[in-house]
Order: structure tokens, then C-alpha cells, then sequence
């Protein structure tokens, strides 16, 4: 059974097409995260940020209980839907970034994850998979879109 887990929505001061175009290209999260204003991102989440493995449409995290974990863009709806999913896991896990026009200068961007979690296991994982959402969604409203 599939359960979904949002973050909050978040105001990004862009228009929802360059949004969608920074984030289409995974390439482009290495510069913004570099732009990433140092009093808004721990240190210790910054040095997790500066591991990440980025191609145009894959990134790989290192460490965690399951070792690297490569996600690759897995569906693109222009300009409001990008969603990856994981090479290898052992359960069916989408990372979406879902955008919407809130303006012609602003996007409301909320971050979800679509997963198939057994039952008995969603208690445990529930919590870690908001936070990594709602972490998501705390550093899309970190990003200078505007400078």
C-alpha cells in the first residue's frame, strides 16, 4: 500500500519555469547549493550536501544504513513535476518536487514521497521520511533564486 509523505509548501521567489529548469538538471544543484547561505544550512548537513555524486540526471548519497543510494530522474512534467526514484532499494520509493505557479515571480514548491512501505513497517520509517521532506523543503526556501 503506497503512502505519501509531504513537506510543507514553500515560497521560492522564481517563476515556476526557471525553478522547474534549475531543478530538471541536477547538474545545476551543485551551484546552488555552493549559493546556499552558510547561516541557513547546518554545518553538518552542508558536509552531506558537498558529498553528493551529481550528474545531469542522477545524484548518489553516500552512507545510511543502505550504503550509496543513486536516484535518477524517473518523470519530467514540464513545469511542474520532477520526480526521481532509486536504483536500488528494496522498497518502491518516488522523490518528487511538485511546483506551482503562485504569481508570475513566485513558485510554490512542495517536496513528497510517494513510497510502497509493508505495514508493519511504516511506523518505524514514517518519521524518517517526513523529515527528509520536510529538510527538502527547508533548503528549496535557502535557495537565492533572485540573485
Amino acid at each position: 500500500m503506497a503512502s505519501e509523505f509531504k513537506s510543507r509548501a514553500v515560497e521560492l521567489q522564481a517563476p515556476v519555469q526557471q525553478v522547474y529548469d534549475k531543478f530538471s538538471n541536477l547538474e545545476n544543484l551543485r551551484n546552488l547549493i555552493e549559493s546556499l547561505p552558510a547561516d541557513r544550512i547546518p554545518a553538518d548537513k552542508r558536509a552531506q550536501l558537498e558529498k553528493l555524486e551529481i550528474t545531469a540526471d542522477s545524484i548518489t548519497v553516500q552512507g545510511g544504513p543502505t550504503g550509496a543510494v543513486t536516484l535518477r530522474i524517473d518523470r519530467l512534467v514540464e513545469p511542474e513535476l520532477i520526480s526521481l526514484r532509486p536504483d536500488s532499494l528494496p522498497i518502491d520509493l518516488s522523490l518528487q518536487l511538485r511546483l506551482k505557479a503562485d504569481g508570475p515571480d513566485k513558485t510554490e514548491a512542495v517536496a513528497a514521497i510517494e513510497a510502497d512501505i509493508p505495514l508493519m513497517l511504516r511506523p518505524m520509517v514514517k518519521g524518517p521520511l517526513q523529515q527528509i521532506t520536510d529538510q527538502f523543503a527547508n533548503m528549496l526556501a535557502a535557495i537565492p533564486f533572485g540573485e
